[in-house]
């Protein structure tokens, strides 16, 4: 393959200087030697702007060449990336002048890029007075995210981010520039957020309705972190086990528990690739604002008012203190200085290969049926032996309820799956590179708590963000999608988007209808 003429940004090659270290991603060192996650495309394109874009789908479409796009490179399965016979579109840094990010405080309104990260974008919300539910993590960029849903912190309380969009800018397949709303293409607007991301054409900006501070006066948060001790483990799972339960609980709390192995044991004493990129190129991999921690527990929880009455239940916050090694007492602050609180400020959990794993239920009994113990059980495997090569990076969150935004914004014109669910559980295995079938074997056992008999959830649900398994989406439509009819409207809208294949890099994309 040949770089493309006329691009004034940069392009590289296989045979380039730095090209290794620019198809880096977050994914590379786990699936670097899987035949079925191949991340090597033929050709990487930094585009300085929208014409640039324009040339590279051209080129793609005349020299039929399939397109992956990335914008932070987080996706689990490497999804954004490609193989030879590819071309990689890396728009991370693309559009980052002051005109990608904007707040129209008389209607409310921000515009954002897709070359931001969840850390500048919220920086840049608390700047304004306003917030928005998005994810955790820092260098995540938004256009991945809001395309799988940007699950985070507040999804009872406010939903997804996606759900907030109004509007999409997009360059299509033959290289046109269009606006997407529900109103507009409520087709491509439901198949863009939360079909097939980066499989529709190249997603540039997005418009979407924020919240102001001063409507939600009365906030309160709770960051607490627990030294990692399993009974207390124990103790605080049962707590989100029966807000989890509860179809009345109200909107107005979040509740998210992570667990984590230490982080000091792996500094700079493994030497695989990911250390490496951390070290020699930070510009690529990101920078760690916490490079140490001990086996802990984290509790993130929150009150927001929606109204005069909302009166805060502060048992809610009492109960998860329980001793605590550290943290913010709970405290009233505006809801966009609380939501900083929540951003891990790390590139990723730990410089390792992982094997991971999201799920979601719609049960409302893991109180009762004995999930408890058995989900403790199993995060204790890891966390507990100190030099067991394994170090476990879990999160567990309450979503649903009656009240639960996530559940009521269902039917809002996106295609987001699973919004009947209340609760979702990543619990990843991140292991040494000689580790790699222990961690396969304990990620397995877990999968016994998806099934007719599983401890978790009686149905196999995924979330595009949160991808493992076979890498062949079609194959497996139905852990991401709903039901039949849902997916062949992704198909047909696929088929309308990208009816040559220029979007479709690899197989983890909804096949298009014949």
């Amino acid at each position: 393959m040949a770089t493309i003429s006329g691009v004034t940004g940069t392009q590289f090659l296989p045979t380039a200087v730095g090209y290794d270290d620019e198809r880096y991603q977050y994914a590379t060192s786990t699936y670097k030697d899987d035949p079925s996650h191949v991340m090597k495309p033929g050709l990487i394109v930094q585009p300085l702007d929208k014409d640039d874009i324009k040339k590279v789908i051209a080129f793609a479409k005349a020299n039929k060449k399939a397109i992956a796009i990335r914008t932070g490179g987080h996706q689990y399965s490497g999804a954004s990336s490609t193989g030879p016979d590819n071309i990689q579109l890396d728009v991370s840094n693309t559009f980052r002048s002051t005109e990608d990010l904007v707040y129209f405080e008389e209607v409310n309104k921000v515009r954002a890029s897709v070359s931001h990260s969840l850390g500048e974008f919220n920086a840049f919300l608390g700047q304004n007075h306003v917030f928005v539910p998005h994810g955790q993590c820092t260098h995540v960029h938004l256009g991945g995210h809001v395309q799988t849903g940007g699950y985070g912190q507040l999804g009872r309380s406010f939903g997804l981010l996606g759900d907030h969009v109004l509007s999409l800018e997009i360059i299509d397949h033959d290289g046109q520039e269009k606006e997407i709303t529900r109103t507009s293409d409520p087709d491509l607007f439901f198949a863009w957020l939360g079909g097939s991301p980066g499989n529709f054409g190249v997603l540039t900006h997005f418009s979407l309705e924020v919240h102001r501070d001063a409507d939600h006066l009365g906030s309160l948060g709770l960051r607490v972190l627990h030294l990692y001790d399993k009974d207390k483990l124990r103790k605080l799972v049962g707590h989100l086990a029966a807000m989890s339960d509860d179809e009345n609980f109200p909107r107005n709390y979040d509740l998210c528990i992570s667990v984590l192995s230490a982080g000091y044991d792996i500094m700079g004493l493994l030497g695989g690739l990911d250390e490496r990129m951390r070290f020699e190129h930070p510009e690529i991999f990101g920078t760690d604002d916490n490079p140490v921690w001990p086996r802990m527990i984290v509790v993130y929880a929150q009150y927001v008012p929606f109204g005069p009455d909302d009166k805060p239940n502060m048992h809610f916050f009492e109960q998860l203190k329980m001793g605590h090694w550290f943290q913010s007492e709970v405290r009233k602050k505006p809801m966009s200085e609380l939501t900083a609180g929540w951003i891990f400020r790390n590139t990723r959990e730990f410089d390792l290969p992982y094997v991971k794993r999201t799920y979601l239920t719609k049960s409302k009994t893991l109180g009762k049926d004995g999930w408890v113990d058995w989900v403790v059980g199993r995060m204790d495997e890891i966390v507990e032996p100190l030099f067991n090569g394994q170090w476990l990076s879990a999160q567990l969150q309450c979503f649903g309820g009656k009240n639960s935004m996530f559940t009521r914004n269902a039917g809002n014109g996106t295609s987001y799956s699973w919004r009947d669910s209340t609760m979702c559980m990543t619990i990843d295995n991140f292991h040494e590179p000689g580790k790699k079938a222990e961690a396969e074997a304990w990620a397995a056992k877990n999968d016994e708590g998806i099934g007719a008999n599983g401890k978790f959830s009686n149905q196999d649900r995924r979330v595009l963000w949160g991808s493992y398994g076979s890498f062949d989406l079609d194959s497996v439509w139905n852990k991401y999608h709903e039901d039949r009819p849902k997916y062949e409207r992704l198909m047909k809208a696929r088929k309308l988007a990208d009816p040559d294949g220029i979007f479709t890099p690899n197989t983890f994309c909804v096949k298009r209808a014949a």
